[in-house]
């Protein structure tokens, strides 16, 4: 398959997975770097999980994709942000 080439049809809902360390301000930060590239994101797409302990906390949040470019954007922006951890 040509790397260029796509899987996901555009646009679509695709849903991203964020764990960072427990903060109190951790999905507000994730909410406003989300909206960079998804100006329609808001609140109501986003589920919040607490690891066991705490220590953690896990978050899926559903973006309306509308490029490859946005969401490879997206994935390098939560990627290189210093309270996040993994991005899936």
């Amino acid at each position: 398959m040509d790397p260029t080439e796509s899987l996901i049809e555009y646009p679509s809902d695709f849903p991203i997975k964020v764990m960072g360390a427990t903060h109190v301000d951790f999905a507000a930060t994730i909410v406003d770097v989300v909206l960079e590239f998804d100006p329609t994101f808001h609140i109501g797409r986003m589920e919040v999980r607490p690891s066991p302990k705490g220590n953690y906390t896990g978050l899926t949040v559903t973006v309306r994709a509308t490029s490859r470019a946005q969401l490879d954007d997206l994935y390098r922006a939560l990627h290189g942000h210093p309270m996040v951890k993994i991005v899936m």
